[in-house]
């Protein structure tokens, strides 16, 4: 007999499969973006304020920190809180289904679209750039799985402050601009230094660019980035927990 919280998970992870624009943003608009950026000459060229990488070479884990912030704050918080307008959520909560259930079902599907749009601009970048493959294998892996925890931890939390669908757009687009700005898509977050360069690494997004580019250039990430990382998703999963409602 399957379980309430596989039966949520398979159901989720097919309804997801569903959204077509969603999989776009999240697993193919990033490496478009890549795309775009690879073929300005400027960016596959070497700088030394760079270690020595180009442009094109730091924007591959910025790529896949887009891909995330696409799922935690552009698709999972529209479909949940328009799950609870529509009065899915209210009709779930007379069922043994839990809040934890549905917010895992979600994050899970959106993991593994992110997880694919990684692979895909990764490879991309290897192959058509020459971008080199992460040099700490296991300091890559480390930090992805924070970051992707702390992102999808943004869009649960997102969701669950989120009463209606157009509060969760204001409050999402109010968290989408400065994500970007800290995960290093307006600017390479390595162009910062100082006091700018410490505050944005005090951010979840700022936290997993420096970590992801720190295994990507050879070194294991700092444990302080880690620490970012790990102690702002277990403080939004515990909001999400706690204030999730079904109506």
């Amino acid at each position: 007999m399957t379980s309430p919280t596989v039966a949520v998970i398979r159901t989720e992870s097919r309804l997801f499969a569903r959204e077509r624009l969603s999989l776009f943003w999240i697993v193919l608009f990033p490496s478009l973006l890549l795309v775009v950026l690879g073929v300005i000459p400027s960016f596959r060229e070497d700088s030394a304020d760079l270690g020595g990488r180009s442009l094109i070479d730091v924007y591959v884990p910025t790529t896949v920190l887009f891909s995330m912030i696409a799922a935690s704050i552009m698709t999972m918080p529209a479909t949940l809180t328009g799950y609870r307008e529509s009065g899915v959520l209210r009709r779930l909560g007379t069922t043994p289904v839990s809040p934890s259930m549905i917010l895992l079902g979600q994050v899970l599907a959106h993991a593994a679209a992110v997880v694919a749009s990684s692979v895909i601009a990764i490879l991309l970048g290897r192959v058509v750039f020459g971008t080199p493959l992460p040099e700490s294998l296991l300091g890559y892996v480390v930090a992805y799985v924070l970051a992707l925890a702390v992102s999808l931890g943004i869009g649960a939390a997102i969701t669950a402050v989120s009463s209606t669908a157009k509060v969760g757009q204001v409050v999402g687009m109010a968290a989408f601009f400065p994500s970007m700005f800290t995960a290093g898509v307006y600017f390479p977050i390595e162009a910062f230094g100082g006091t700018v360069r410490d505050v944005i690494s005090m951010t979840p997004y700022g936290a997993a660019s420096n970590a992801l580019n720190d295994a990507a250039g050879g070194s294991f990430p700092q444990l302080v980035d880690l620490a970012v990382m790990g102690g702002w998703a277990v403080v939004l999963y515990l909001i999400a927990v706690r204030v999730f409602r079904w109506e």
